[in-house]
């Protein structure tokens, strides 16, 4: 496993009066705070609300409109694994499941170079991890959308990156699928990684990510604990403002309230 390379509760990412965005377009302003190792960080929000375009920011891709980012050396743009929406895939390319998964080790063994026996049992193993064992040879434009999520997952877990970050990857998932994948964020939160991942399923937030961070309109409503970071004031806070995140593709889904938080809002 790469090290994680820091203390755990140590800052990883500092974001000081950030304002990230496309072009000169703000799309998320005002952001102050820190991630620390081995944080699970679930970033929630309404559409527009900037959550990611916070990922995009941190691995360069959304431009740095003001303030500033300051990085522990393990949190380097070229060391961090970055699972985008799966609309962002071409999955016309004609590649398969095996093929794609191993891009994830071109960060060490280079784009052109051929797999050896240690890399060709690494990729298989990823590939059985997320349930896809006997999908190896199939190519990728044939997968379901959950399969093809899973297929992401694989790569990401070969990357074998101590700082991982996930933009909507539960998004129009099955309930079986979407758990599985929750399971493997747990463990890599137990090995010690640092996870971001942006959701909207208020149940899997507070069932794997210790840690929450809402935005609403660009702007920060809220960070901190989970436990006291989704409440009912917070989420309603949220709900003010909504909108496609300018320059961004694709609009997400509005958060989803599971059981539990419909009771705590009926509560008196």
């Amino acid at each position: 496993m790469t090290s994680t390379a820091g203390v755990a509760g140590a800052p990883l990412l500092s974001f000081h009066d950030l304002t990230l965005g496309y072009g000169a377009r703000a799309s998320l302003r005002g952001l102050t705070g820190e991630v620390r190792f081995g944080d699970l960080l679930a970033v929630v929000g309404p559409n527009g609300a900037g959550k990611s375009t916070l990922l995009k920011g941190i691995v360069g891709v959304a431009a740095l409109l003001g303030g500033r980012i300051e990085r522990h050396r393990a949190a380097a743009i070229r060391d961090i694994a970055y699972l985008p929406q799966r609309a962002e895939i071409d999955t016309s390319f004609p590649i398969s499941v095996q093929d794609f998964v191993a891009m994830g080790l071109w960060r060490r063994i280079g784009a052109w170079r051929r797999l050896g026996r240690a890399e060709d049992l690494r990729v298989d193993a990823a590939i059985a991890q997320v349930g896809l064992q006997g999908f190896e040879a199939v190519p990728i434009g044939r997968l379901s959308g959950g399969q093809v999520q899973r297929m992401l997952f694989a790569r990401t877990v070969v990357q074998d990156a101590a700082v991982i970050l996930l933009d909507e990857p539960c998004a129009a998932l099955d309930e079986r699928t979407a758990a599985d994948l929750m399971t493997l964020v747990r463990e890599w939160g137990r090995e010690g990684r640092t996870v971001l991942a942006t959701l909207h399923d208020l149940d899997q937030v507070r069932a794997s990510f210790p840690r929450t961070l809402i935005l609403s309109g660009g702007v920060p409503v809220a960070w901190g604990e989970t436990a006291r970071i989704l409440t009912p004031d917070n989420l309603g806070r949220s709900r003010g403002a909504a909108g496609p995140e300018a320059g961004s593709p694709g609009a997400s889904a509005p958060l989803r309230e599971g059981p539990a938080l419909r009771l705590a809002a009926a509560a008196p």
